[in-house]
């Protein structure tokens, strides 16, 4: 197997729907709604894939100001093509896009909470979330 890395390369909101049902991050997605996935695609501003061959084994999806914040929405690896370095190259060439005082944040996925920090990641214990539906108080 032989991967490809492309950076920013156009993808489709079907491709991206079949990399994340082979992950876990899939149920956790709208992937049967199609409008939300195209415009999660459209609306990233620095994506990152992996291919083999035609098809797309994993993606970095971001959205930054290249500057001072990155947030990694998604880090997703098909389950087959786990355990390749494939996660750690589309990292390492997303950071590669970003400015010297660039942080990179990212949600994990609960079966992921334990990788994060192998890899490097430190641990931010101030996220808070306001969920759809969610008033302010």
């Amino acid at each position: 197997m032989s991967i490809e890395y492309k950076i920013n390369a156009p993808i489709s909101a079907q491709q991206f729907i079949d990399v994340l049902k082979r992950t876990a991050l899939g149920p956790r997605r709208p992937l049967d709604d199609l409008a939300c996935m195209e415009a999660m695609v459209t609306h990233a501003n620095l994506i990152v894939t992996a291919w083999d061959g035609d098809l797309l084994v994993g993606v970095a999806r971001s959205v930054t100001d290249f500057t001072y914040a990155c947030f990694m929405s998604e880090l997703a690896v098909d389950e087959a093509c786990q355990r390749m370095g494939i996660g750690k190259e589309l990292i390492r060439l997303t950071r590669s896009k970003l400015g010297p005082y660039c942080r990179l944040r990212l949600l994990a996925a609960p079966s992921a909470g334990d990788y994060y920090p192998k890899i490097g990641f430190k641990p931010n214990l101030r996220c808070h979330e306001l969920m759809p539906g969610d008033e302010l108080k």
